[in-house]
């Protein structure tokens, strides 16, 4: 039910994002989303690609620091307002959602997030009948 997304690590000077794009060019690793956190000396870049697994594998052994972790990532209709009300759903439950980002995919609306409490968000998922993603939806994406 939950993804896997890349977090890398890097501090905030030319060069940095570079290697890790072509380190993902270079291994034919398709990059579906991603989001750059940043403060004044560094920053977090969160990736969801097609090979999630083998991206760490190549990143690590190139000396980047990454982190592998689990997310959760729904599939939304395209249509105003419906990220507020997937959001509304997990807030009502007593959830809160960590960090959050957004983009469109084939037509769909795709809601990736983590939360505090991986169980129950699963449990919510589940009750509330929300399509989510998997990492085999994932892999179409070579």
């Amino acid at each position: 039910m939950t993804i896997n997304q890349l977090s890398i690590f890097m501090e905030n000077r030319s060069g940095t994002l570079i290697k890790a794009l072509e380190l993902m060019k270079k291994s034919k690793i398709q990059i579906i989303a991603s989001t750059i956190a940043d403060t004044a000396e560094y920053g977090i870049y969160r990736i969801i690609c097609s090979e999630p697994s083998r991206a760490y594998k190549e990143l690590k052994e190139a000396g980047v620091a990454v982190a592998l972790s689990d997310v959760f990532a729904l599939e939304l209709d395209d249509e105003p307002g419906r990220a507020a009300d997937a959001v509304r759903i997990f807030s009502d439950a007593g959830l809160s959602i960590t960090y959050m980002y957004s983009f469109l995919l084939n037509g769909k609306g795709i809601l990736v997030f983590r939360t505090n409490d991986n169980e129950h968000a699963r449990e919510v998922i589940i009750l509330n009948n929300l399509k989510f993603i998997s990492e085999n939806d994932l892999s179409q994406w070579k």
